[in-house]
């Protein structure tokens, strides 16, 4: 099966998966974690999913705010994932323009413009995106997958760390995305053991609603 985004592709990757008498404390809670909000989002019946999607696309395009030709970053649904596509296509319709991650290396995402009627292509790891031949945006509104989230607006991903890089490199060279996690609710934790390098998010975008941060 093709992943559509790249950390989940290395999270389903059993090589990659590092066993918790290896991590640190905070790794060992945050895979924990992880595990949990994961097992509960599998649980969902696939029907819920889908009107729970739908509900974050009506939410989303009332909520989201944005000028005419905004690079906006999404993700292609994984297993039991949000399926963002009807939002995306939403926004689209609205002008935006939209972008995905493609893996570059073991490190470094790029987001390459999802352009209408192009077709999707393996783009290394597992994972599914734009081709080479698409252009490479910098997204100023990026939503960001995850395993789990907390009230304060600090996010678990899947792991590698590829967003959280890809956001500093973007704030590098000017460009300070809102960052919106997309999730459903039953994703949320009790609170997230936060590290230096994490890049907590402006808003959540689950069933219920958007939320903002503080």
């Amino acid at each position: 099966m093709f992943c559509a985004h790249p950390e989940l592709a290395l999270l389903s990757a059993p090589h990659e998966v590092t066993s918790l008498r290896h991590l640190s404390p905070i790794k060992e809670l945050k895979k924990k974690l992880r595990l949990e909000a994961l097992g509960r989002r599998d649980a969902l019946a696939a029907e819920y999913r889908i009107e729970a999607s739908m509900w974050i696309a009506d939410f989303g395009l009332a909520s989201l705010s944005m000028d005419p030709g905004t690079n906006v970053s999404g993700f292609w649904p994984i297993r039991s994932e949000v399926d963002l596509r009807p939002l995306l296509f939403d926004l689209r319709e609205s002008g935006a323009r939209l972008c995905l991650p493609v893996i570059i290396d073991k490190r470094t995402i790029l987001f390459r413009e999802l352009v209408r009627g192009a077709p999707m292509v393996e783009t290394g790891f597992g994972t599914v995106g734009p081709p080479e031949d698409a252009a490479v945006l910098d997204p100023s509104f990026m939503l960001v997958p995850l395993a789990a989230f907390d009230e304060r607006g600090h996010r678990i991903g899947y792991g590698a760390g590829y967003y959280d890089r890809a956001i500093a490199r973007l704030q590098e060279i000017g460009v300070n995305p809102r960052l919106i996690g997309a999730a459903f609710d039953c994703q949320q934790v009790e609170i997230v053991p936060d590290e230096p390098h994490d890049m907590p998010l402006d808003a959540i975008l689950t069933e219920s609603g958007l939320r903002s941060f503080g």
